[in-house]
């Protein structure tokens, strides 16, 4: 994959000029006060494990002749070479989305998700083996990666290995907003597979794992009017598990939905 180069007057013609001619260069003009700076540097060296393409850096405190040159007036602005040429890239900081996209029209092709494209290949073909050695190739190389902590908890979760899906989408960080989230509902997902695991046998027993499986079925509505109901009846069941499920289909449904503002209404009226 790519890699980080540290580039000043001597050496730029080498490693910008002429790595560009079949190889995408990013260069990355910055100053070590920076703090957008600090937030674009480590997001650059993790997407260089998926895509191989060079990056540049310049500290325009030390080059300042460089900075001059390219008319550089905020930091970081990150210019593209490619081909021969030198164009502009971006000023600021840039989401991970955003900065994929741009790599992508260059034709660069990310590891990981080329990897994963196997991953579901084999998942269709039933061939488990295969399935835990590239995950295992995977983990290897990208440990922490978010994308494939939540590829390998969707495959734990298909398995109904329901503990070890849920431990594992455990370890995505806020940070990661978007597969964050997608790990908060998912684990809401798991709560209710966990149910109809366990379905007991008392009355309201099967009140609850009734609701389950409408939610399962994304029929949210009828859920909800039984996880109510058994909140009306009885508040230590499950201790308060029925307000709880209410809460993770509000997660589910986000907080704009009619079902969610129409039964956290109703649910504050039988709570208070």
């Amino acid at each position: 994959m790519g890699y980080v180069v540290d580039v000043d007057e001597n050496n730029f013609e080498v490693a910008v000029i002429n790595n560009c001619q079949d190889k995408l260069v990013l260069i990355d003009f910055y100053a070590t006060w920076c703090g957008p700076c600090k937030l674009l540097s480590p997001l650059l060296e993790n997407l260089l494990k998926e895509y191989d393409f060079i990056v540049a850096k310049i500290d325009i405190d030390r080059h300042p002749e460089l900075a001059k040159q390219f008319a550089v007036e905020g930091v970081p602005d990150v210019r593209i070479a490619y081909q021969g040429k030198i164009s502009p890239g971006f000023v600021g900081m840039l989401p991970e989305a955003d900065i994929r996209a741009l790599l992508e029209q260059y034709n660069l092709q990310s590891d990981l998700i080329l990897k994963l494209k196997e991953v579901h290949q084999a998942i269709e073909a039933k061939n488990a083996t295969k399935v835990k050695q590239l995950f295992d190739e995977l983990f290897v190389k990208y440990p922490d990666n978010p994308q494939l902590i939540f590829e390998v908890s969707t495959f734990l979760l298909r398995l109904n290995r329901l503990d070890e899906a849920e431990k594992m989408l455990k370890t995505i960080s806020s940070e990661h907003t978007e597969y964050y989230t997608k790990a908060q509902l998912m684990q809401n997902l798991i709560y209710f597979k966990k149910i109809i695991a366990n379905p007991g046998e008392t009355d309201l027993d099967k009140l609850f794992f009734k609701a389950a499986e409408l939610t399962l079925k994304e029929d949210y509505e009828e859920a909800l009017k039984i996880f109510l109901q058994i909140v009306e009846e009885n508040r230590k069941y499950r201790e308060d598990g029925a307000k709880k499920a209410m809460l993770s289909i509000f997660s589910l449904l986000g907080k704009n939905n009619p079902l969610t503002q129409q039964y956290q209404k109703e649910l504050m009226i039988v709570l208070y």
